[in-house]
């Protein structure tokens, strides 16, 4: 019998190292505008030193480095790594480092190592979302804020979002609903100061293009979407524009506080 976390790492792996550049393509997309939404609600400075969980291209690790002091990004897919590190490169920035690793094990990094400890749409990869918490807790400063990112369907959605998400990205385990990391964040001792909730708008060809479905898929991903147009089945407000599907995804940030 295997490992479900080994076989499950190796799914991630294998998924976004067919994804690296045309994910750090399309995260360059949207950044701006989740930076934005991030920076509202964290208000990071100069002197704060961040790590960035599943850091993938680098897109948010890059955007915080360029306000503060320190910035470790950490993921477990060399590719993503290596498109990481030229856009770093880009950018100009030295004070940036990057660690390949898996976050379900234990962080390698001491506790109370930095005031800012984030995560974007990591979470619904995960087998065991609350010991990555537990652990983005342990590493984060008293008083240092902890920061999921990560959609959140509807309760009653919720199936059917995951089903299609399954269809499209074999390495999705589950989207939590809010009320779902709400009792994630309280088991993990983990206050609430700010929640907040933004919708990103995509092209299904886009999406595709960018995911790499099993072919096989690819034709029960249209139709739950062509259903959800029609009947909002799913939550990501699908419609028709010409002859091509858009839809949003509904993204959650909580930003909680080390006690």
């Amino acid at each position: 019998m295997g490992n479900p976390f080994s076989d499950h790492n190796n799914l991630i792996i294998e998924q976004f190292t067919k994804q690296a550049i045309p994910f750090a393509k399309k995260s360059s997309q949207h950044i701006g505008e989740v930076f934005e939404k991030i920076h509202s609600f964290v208000r990071p400075h100069e002197n704060d030193v961040v790590l960035d969980v599943a850091s993938g291209t680098g897109s948010l690790t890059v955007e915080f480095a360029k306000i503060c002091k320190q910035v470790t990004g950490i993921d477990i897919t060399p590719a993503m790594i290596e498109q990481a590190k030229h856009l770093q490169k880009i950018n100009m920035l030295d004070n940036v480092r990057w660690d390949i690793g898996d976050i379900s094990n234990p962080l390698p990094y001491e506790t109370n190592s930095f005031s800012i400890v984030i995560t974007k749409f990591s979470f619904h990869h995960l087998l065991n979302p609350l010991s990555v918490l537990i652990e983005m807790n342990r590493v984060c400063t008293i008083g240092g804020k902890i920061i999921v990112v990560d959609p959140t369907p509807a309760p009653e959605k919720a199936e059917m979002y995951n089903r299609l998400e399954q269809f499209r990205d074999p390495s999705h385990v589950k989207a939590l609903t809010i009320a779902e990391f709400e009792d994630l964040f309280q088991e993990a001792g983990i206050p609430i100061l700010k929640r907040g909730f933004y919708r990103m708008r995509i092209g299904l060809e886009d999406q595709l293009q960018t995911s790499f479905p099993d072919p096989a898929n690819v034709d029960k991903i249209r139709q739950l979407l062509v259903e959800d147009t029609k009947n909002d089945t799913i939550g990501l407000e699908s419609h028709l524009e010409g002859n091509e599907i858009y839809f949003s995804y509904p993204n959650s940030i909580f930003v909680g506080q080390k006690a």
